[in-house]
C-alpha cells in the first residue's frame, strides 16, 4: 500500500454531514426543514460545571461559553466570565459537562434482530426499515450520543439518515455511513438454506475473489458508504468458525485497497488472531471485537493506527441470556465464556499500551434493545477492570478521531464545536448514572440544544 496511505484523510463531519463529491442525493427542497428545540442569538454560557474534557480528570467550578456552533471560552475555577447583553446563563450546580459521546459501532436498522430467523433485510419492508432507523437514531441521540460510525446496514440507510439529517428533515447525530455487508459465498453472512432463493441484496453482496470485492466496494460507496463492512471470521455470537478466515488474503487486500484509494475506511468483523493479523496486512481501519487480541496484535495495531471496537457487552448478555433460560450446560458457552474473560484481560493491556479503542455494540438485537447503549461502558468498568475516564476517553476522544474529526469534536476546547453532554452527577465516578435518562439534562450538539431540560 502507499505510505500515503497510512495517514490518508479520514471523512470529516464537521460540517454536518454535508454530501461528498459522490453522493447520490444532491440537496433537495427540505433543507433546513425542522428548527432546533432551542435557538439562542446570544451566547450559552454554562457557570459552576464538573467539567469532564473527554481527556483530563475533571476539573469543578468550570465555564463553558458556547457562541453559535462553536466552544468559545473555557475558563477554569475562579476566572470570571464578562457576560453581554443577549447571554443566557445556567447555574450547572455542580453538574458533569462533558464531550457527546460517539457510537462508533451502530446498526440504526437492527431491530429485534434474530427474534424471527431470517434474514434481516427481509424481516421488515425497505421504508418500514428507514422509519425504525429513523427513530433508533433519535434514541441514540437522546441518550448523549451525537454522533454515530455505521458497522454495517440494510438498504443504504445509514447513508439516506446522514441525507435527512443534514437537509433537516429528521433530527439526529452525525453520521460516517456504512455499506451494506461484503462477504463471501458461503461465509459468515450467508448462511440461509440455498434452496431459498430469496438473495441477500437488502444486507449482503456476495463476492468471490480480489476483482469481486474491488466492485462491490465501489458500488457502496456509489451508494454513499464512508466505512466498508467485511466479515474476516466469525464467532462473537455468530455461527462460524472463528478460527477459520471466511475472506481471503487477496480478497481482503483488494477490499481495503480500493477504499483507501477513494478516501473511505474499512472495518472487520473479527476474532481470532490470525483474522487481526490477516487485517493488519491490509490495513484494516476498525477492528470490530478481536477478541483473540494479544501482545503481538497490540503491536500490529499500534504500529497501523488501527482501532478497535471490542463490543463485550454483547456476549455477556447472551451468557445471561442463557443463564436465565437454563441452557448454561451447554459446552458452547464455556467457549464464550473464555473468550469474554480473554478479551476482558486484555483491554486494560491494550488501553495502557494506547491502543484507540472506542465503543459501540450490536444494539437492536434480541439481547440488546435500542437504547441500553451506556451499559456496555459499565461492564469495560466492572468486568474489565478499566478506569471510567478511560472508559469516557474512549466514548469521545478516541470516537471522534476514528471519525476524522477529531480537530472540531471530542473534546471541550475552546474552538471545537459544541456537541455536549450535561449529567446531574459524575461518571467518572459512576459510570452506570450514563444509563438513567432522567440525569441526562441537556444534549447539544453544533451549539443546539436537542433536549434541554435545565432552567436559566
Amino acid at each position: 500500500m502507499p505510505t500515503a496511505l497510512l495517514h490518508r484523510k479520514k471523512p470529516h463531519l464537521a460540517e454536518a454531514g454535508a454530501p461528498s463529491s459522490l453522493d447520490p442525493w444532491p440537496s433537495g427542497s427540505y433543507n433546513r426543514a425542522i428548527v432546533p428545540l432551542e435557538t439562542h442569538m446570544g451566547r450559552i454560557i454554562f457557570e459552576r460545571a464538573n467539567l469532564i474534557d473527554g481527556d483530563h480528570a475533571p476539573k469543578k467550578d468550570a465555564t463553558i461559553v458556547v457562541d453559535g456552533e462553536r466552544i468559545t471560552q473555557v475558563a477554569p475555577k475562579g476566572k470570571q466570565v464578562k457576560r453581554a447583553p443577549g447571554d443566557t446563563v445556567y447555574d450547572m450546580h455542580g453538574r458533569s459537562l462533558m464531550p457527546g459521546m460517539v457510537m462508533a459501532h451502530f446498526h440504526p436498522t437492527y431491530h429485534n434482530a434474530g427474534v424471527w430467523g431470517g434474514p434481516i433485510d427481509l424481516q421488515h419492508p425497505p421504508t418500514y426499515a428507514a422509519m425504525l432507523a429513523a427513530k433508533n437514531v433519535q434514541e441514540l441521540l437522546m441518550c448523549g450520543y451525537t454522533s454515530y460510525i455505521g458497522a454495517g446496514t440494510i438498504h443504504s440507510i445509514d447513508a439516506v439518515l446522514k441525507k435527512a439529517i443534514a437537509d433537516g428533515v429528521l433530527h439526529g447525530p452525525r453520521i460516517v455511513a456504512s455499506s451494506r455487508d461484503v462477504v463471501t459465498t458461503g461465509g459468515v453472512v450467508d448462511n440461509v438454506p440455498y434452496w431459498w432463493k430469496v438473495g441477500l441484496e437488502g444486507i449482503a453482496l456476495l463476492c468471490d475473489g480480489p476483482d469481486q470485492f474491488r466492485r462491490a466496494v465501489r458500488e457502496e460507496i456509489k451508494r454513499g458508504a464512508e466505512i466498508i463492512k467485511l466479515y474476516i471470521t466469525g464467532g462473537h455470537g455468530l455461527p462460524w468458525d472463528p478460527e477459520q478466515m471466511a475472506i481471503g488474503q487477496d480478497e481482503l487486500n483488494a477490499a481495503s485497497e480500493t477504499a483507501h484509494e477513494r478516501n473511505k475506511m474499512v472495518r472487520g468483523h473479527v476474532v481470532s488472531k490470525k483474522g487481526i493479523l490477516a487485517c493488519l496486512k491490509a490495513r484494516v481501519d476498525v477492528l470490530d471485537h478481536a477478541d483473540g487480541m494479544d501482545g503481538e496484535c497490540i503491536e500490529g495495531i499500534l504500529k497501523n493506527k488501527a482501532f478497535v471496537a471490542p463490543s463485550i457487552f454483547y456476549p455477556f448478555r447472551l451468557m445471561e441470556e442463557a443463564k436465565r433460560r437454563g441452557e448454561w450446560e451447554n459446552p458452547r458457552w464455556r467457549s464464550v465464556e473464555r473468550d469474554f474473560e480473554k478479551t476482558c484481560a486484555m483491554l486494560p493491556e491494550a488501553s495502557a499500551a494506547g491502543v484507540k479503542l472506542v465503543v459501540g455494540d450490536d444494539y437492536g438485537t434480541a439481547s440488546l434493545p435500542h437504547g441500553s447503549y451506556a451499559r456496555e461502558l459499565e461492564i469495560y468498568v466492572k468486568r474489565a477492570g478499566v478506569a471510567p475516564l478511560d472508559v469516557i476517553r474512549w466514548a469521545t476522544k478516541n470516537g471522534a478521531e476514528l471519525m476524522g474529526t477529531g480537530k472540531d469534536l471530542g473534546t471541550i476546547e475552546s474552538g471545537k464545536l459544541a456537541d455536549l453532554l450535561i449529567i446531574d452527577g459524575d461518571p467518572t465516578a459512576d459510570i452506570a448514572i450514563l444509563q438513567d435518562k432522567k440525569r441526562i439534562k441537556a444534549v447539544m450538539k453544533g451549539g443546539q440544544f436537542e433536549k434541554n431540560e435545565l432552567k436559566e
